[in-house]
């Protein structure tokens, strides 16, 4: 009997970490930041000259999403994920300042999968095509920097009931070579 959805909050120790398991579900409660390519690039690009990030990174969780704009009476629109595997080159060095929690969908590359366990960090998986869904879940929605980037600015996004999937654990565990695997044996 599966367990029940785990409750996370940022920022994210390695203790909460620890008892995680490729394949659990989990809600978030709190913070996710919201970036993309554009933020990625300049997020490494700051940490390279030895600058500030907007944020402190130590234990948070980074959302890629490009959310829709809002509709009236609501803080956001869409906010579904987008393929992670397009941060792949720009993660490690994120990872390095002490984020703990990256939230996306899709595979990861052997050297982000490498990354993760070095740096002691989780990817989750949120669901493709539940945007709508998703915005929902969003309660507070407001631009941490370069506005300019439109719906790939840094974002600071608070979320209830947030549902995500683990893929890749502390222990080196995938769900997406784990799941196609069981069906085989």
């Amino acid at each position: 009997m599966a367990r029940p959805p785990l409750r996370l909050k940022a920022p994210l120790s390695e203790t909460a970490l620890m008892d995680l398991c490729a394949g659990d579900e989990v809600l978030f409660d709190g913070p996710l930041l919201a970036a993309r390519d554009q933020a990625h690039k300049r997020l490494v690009e700051m940490a390279n000259k030895g600058q500030s990030l907007p944020f402190d990174p130590v234990g948070q969780i980074v959302y890629y999403v490009g959310p829709t704009p809002a509709p009236p009476g609501r803080v956001i629109g869409s906010a579904g994920p987008t393929t992670s595997g397009r941060m792949d080159a720009l993660t490690a060095p994120l990872l390095e300042l002490g984020l703990k929690g990256l939230l996306g969908k899709g595979r990861r590359s052997a050297e982000v999968k490498e990354a993760l366990l070095a740096h002691k960090a989780v990817y989750f998986a949120a669901f493709g095509g539940a945007g709508a869904f998703y915005g929902h879940r969003v309660k507070e929605a407001r631009v941490l920097a370069w506005p300019e980037l439109g719906p790939e600015a840094l974002m600071l996004l608070m979320v209830e009931d947030f549902p995500a999937v683990v893929i890749n654990d502390l222990s080196g565990g995938d769900l997406y070579e784990r799941g196609p695997a069981s069906w085989r044996g």
